[in-house]
């Protein structure tokens, strides 16, 4: 019999099937010695002969995993049997458990064929025993076929089932996995992005804004070295808020320019900061009630921020830029407008190395909050970036009439 991947249940059935046949050989053979039969000799020779032919079987590992072979196996069980049963009407009883070794080894056509074959041959014996044929000799072997087939197909149509939903199971378990896998490298592509958008708006444009004073002190060196002390002060400066910038960076923490201020004045000091170390002249303003907003909110916008000043000092070539943070009841809005050589927004920058990522990553940090970034721009007109955020607005009450 094939066992090569037997269940508890099949293994409990399979011994269960030997037993059977063992016990209803023995009983054939214990019978005819008692009965003192004419033949009992021969009986408990043919009975122990089935029963060592049938032994064989589940030896060979030929068997196990071959139709063919299990075929020839249970042709010669079957013969043997056949000799039993010419001898002893209780060989008619082996007939069933021959039926599910024929169902379970044999292909479906071919098993449903040997059990008819083995039904008739069992009915066909019983009644040369009986000298007589009767709807009762027929009953027994037929109603023992009929059971078998049930049962095993019955079996059978579990056992697919029981397959069907295993490989359900390891199809799910693998979805699972796939799916867990393109969450960690959406993770991975969401915190790559975030992360440059970081380093453009904070360590990017600081490095910048250095290289710019230092190149300034480079040219007034050593001539004027007046002018050149100030400018190298402001880098030194610079480097070390940036320093600042990249420890609480890796730490995930709030901006430096925040812990200690709000976003109005956060907006201020970066534009004191400009006009201070740059030759262009930022203007502050706020209008409208302030309200507060959370720590996201306020990062972007302070991101925003300084990412459009950044662009305004390196490719606008303004003199002034002005810097608004307007609170218009439902939205708050910062706009960012100087008198620069301004662009064409039709034939914007798309991003890559060697710069232009500044708008793609304003808007798209104005998109993870809801939010949306204007940009309005001609050449030799100047630019306006205005970026908004929604506020929840508290619900009005009416008073009672």
């Amino acid at each position: 019999m094939r066992t090569s991947a037997l269940t508890p249940t099949s293994r409990t059935l399979m011994w269960c099937l030997h037993l059977l046949i063992i016990g209803l050989l023995a009983l054939a053979a214990t019978r005819a010695v008692i009965d003192s039969r004419p033949n009992a000799g021969w009986i408990v020779a043919l009975a122990a002969g089935c029963g060592l032919a049938y032994a064989v079987g589940p030896l060979l590992p030929r068997v196990r995993v071959s139709k063919t072979a299990a075929a020839w196996w249970l042709a010669v069980v079957g013969l043997v049997w056949l000799a039993l049963l010419a001898l002893s009407p209780d060989g008619v009883w082996v007939a069933f458990p021959l039926y599910f070794l024929q169902l379970h080894l044999l292909p479906r056509r071919a098993g449903l064929v040997a059990v008819l074959v083995t039904a008739a041959a069992a009915i066909s014996g019983f009644a040369a025993h009986q000298h007589s044929f009767s709807p009762a000799v027929a009953i027994g072997p037929a109603l023992g076929a009929a059971v078998a087939v049930a049962v095993v197909r019955g079996y059978q149509a579990l056992y697919r089932e029981s397959e069907e939903r295993r490989r359900l199971i390891d199809d799910l378990t693998a979805t699972r996995a796939d799916l867990a896998t393109a969450q960690h490298n959406a993770g991975m592509l969401a915190e790559r992005e975030r992360l440059a958008r970081e380093i453009h708006d904070t360590l990017a444009q600081g490095l910048s804004s250095i290289h710019l004073l230092l190149s300034a002190a480079e040219r007034a060196l050593p001539d004027r070295p007046e002018v050149a002390g100030p400018q190298v002060a402001q880098a030194r400066q610079t480097a070390g808020d940036n320093l600042a910038e990249a420890r609480r960076f890796v730490a995930a923490l709030t901006p430096p320019a925040l812990e200690r201020n709000s976003l109005a004045g956060a907006l201020e000091r970066l534009c004191t900061a400009t006009s201070a170390q740059l030759r262009l002249t930022a203007r502050w303003s706020s209008s409208g009630e302030p309200v507060p907003l959370s720590t996201e909110q306020e990062v972007a916008l302070l991101r925003i921020a300084q990412s459009a000043l950044a662009n305004t000092v390196q490719h606008a070539e303004a003199t002034t830029v002005d810097v608004a943070l307007d609170y218009l009841g439902d939205r708050v809005a910062v706009r960012i407008a100087d008198n620069g050589v301004g662009f064409d927004p039709i034939r914007r920058i798309a991003p890559s190395d060697t710069g232009g990522f500044g708008i793609a990553a304003m808007r798209a940090r104005m998109e993870e909050l809801g939010g949306s970034l204007h940009v309005g721009s001609s050449p030799q007109r100047g630019t306006t970036l205005v970026a908004e955020l929604p506020l929840a607005v508290p619900a009005k009450t009416e008073a009672p009439a």
